[in-house]
């Protein structure tokens, strides 16, 4: 019995441990509306605007928990402090968000995003802001218990009614749902011109036949499907993670849609579909192959939301010597993720040579005052190790063949 009450008291000081060093290191930001950057930093920060007169952050999330009439939620076991993994994550997040109400959650989170938009971005620079659907079965029901968040299409169009000088609507449904096409043509109807797919965490195939009735509305309003592929780790996605696989984005392309593959597939493996053996191969390789096909040429697209994270960083310099696709590359920040210290590596950036020592210090100087501006400054400062090519500055600017 000694042991055991050991045992029990060990893990729990390890949970207490660990839960309050991650919370602790989630968000150490100052104040962006009173404190000023140094000299230095906000040269660079002026430096890496001088060449763009329409920032476009085409990956920022709009989350909420249900304040008010947002009809978000979030799934009961993050709210659950028995469990503690996803509660920690839930936290996390909050915390990094700027939020410090939990109750005022849906509020405060976009007054966040106001104020990091007002302090450090030039005029016309927007982000769009994604929808979330809700997980359903293949016959067309809700799965509750795989539904970790949902943010609901009229408030992401509602804040950005409310808000057009910063946000562009981005809405999210589910092709499995009863009234897919309808609902997503009414938001086409209304001029909204991206959908959001999480196909590891809502449950879809988006090569499965049943979703060709849906690619035809898209490409009949020309609307673009921004599309997760690779592994998801933000969100647990257990035994969906394949559907992350870059090659079932061929369909909607076939069926001529545009699609922007996020983060570059960067994360993780998956089936070559077109091996004989089926073996497993990395995510990013079939995301060149799929970029490399000249049939896609003018519709496949991929930003580069979370590449600069402690955990992608390898595929940097495949990425970056590509200088062939840049013009296919947009920015995205998948905020809030840049505003959670833990995937932050600036001193890991620094020793694989991307960065300079000062760089590295003005760098973590912009984050503390603006972790959305600093996801910006760093993807505009990287270099290459060897060949210093950086990413070019029209990745970073409203896209022509996007329109918004």
């Amino acid at each position: 019995m000694k042991k055991v009450w050991i045992t029990f008291s060990i893990v729990a000081l390890l949970i207490v441990g660990g839960y309050w060093l991650f919370y602790e290191l989630s968000a150490p930001f100052h104040d962006v509306k009173t404190y000023e950057l140094s000299e230095e930093a906000q040269e660079l920060v002026d430096k890496c605007f001088e060449d763009i007169d329409s920032f476009r952050d085409y990956h920022a999330h709009l989350v909420g928990v249900g304040y008010g009439l947002s009809g978000c939620s979030v799934h009961s076991d993050m709210r659950d402090p028995l469990h503690v993994s996803e509660h920690l994550r839930y936290k996390i997040y909050l915390r990094a968000s700027g939020v410090k109400n939990e109750e005022l959650a849906d509020k405060e989170y976009v007054e966040r995003l106001i104020e990091l938009m007002e302090n450090g971005f030039q005029p016309n620079s927007k982000l769009v802001l994604l929808g979330f659907d809700k997980y359903y079965n293949e016959d067309g029901s809700v799965n509750e218990e795989k539904t970790h968040f949902y943010v609901p299409n009229e408030y992401v169009d509602s804040i950005c009614i409310q808000y057009p000088d910063y946000f562009i609507p981005c809405i999210s449904v589910h092709p499995y749902r009863e009234d897919a096409l309808e609902e997503l043509e009414k938001w086409a109807k209304k001029g909204v011109k991206q959908v959001k797919w999480l196909p590891n965490a809502m449950g879809m195939n988006p090569s499965s036949p049943k979703c060709i009735p849906y690619y035809e509305i898209m490409k009949k309003y020309n609307m673009t499907l921004l599309s997760h592929a690779g592994h998801e780790g933000a969100v647990d996605a257990a035994e969906d993670q394949d559907y992350g696989n870059p090659l079932f984005l061929r369909l909607p392309l076939d069926h001529g849609v545009r699609v922007i593959m996020a983060h570059c597939a960067s994360l993780g493996d998956n089936v070559d579909l077109d091996s004989e053996k089926k073996e497993r191969v990395s995510n990013i390789d079939l995301f060149f192959r799929m970029m490399s096909n000249p049939c896609y040429q003018t519709l496949l697209y991929a930003d580069i939301s979370a590449i600069t994270q402690f955990n992608r960083m390898e595929v940097l310099d495949s990425i970056l010597t590509r200088t062939d696709l840049h013009s296919r590359l947009l920015n995205g920040s998948d905020y809030p993720l840049p505003a959670i210290n833990v995937l932050v590596h600036t001193k890991k950036m620094e020793k694989m040579g991307y960065i300079s020592g000062k760089e590295r210090t003005l760098l973590n100087e912009i984050y503390r005052y603006n972790p959305l501006l600093f996801d910006y400054v760093m993807k505009r400062v990287i270099r290459h190790p060897e060949h210093r090519v950086g990413f070019s500055p029209q990745i970073f600017q409203k896209h022509p063949q996007l329109g918004y």
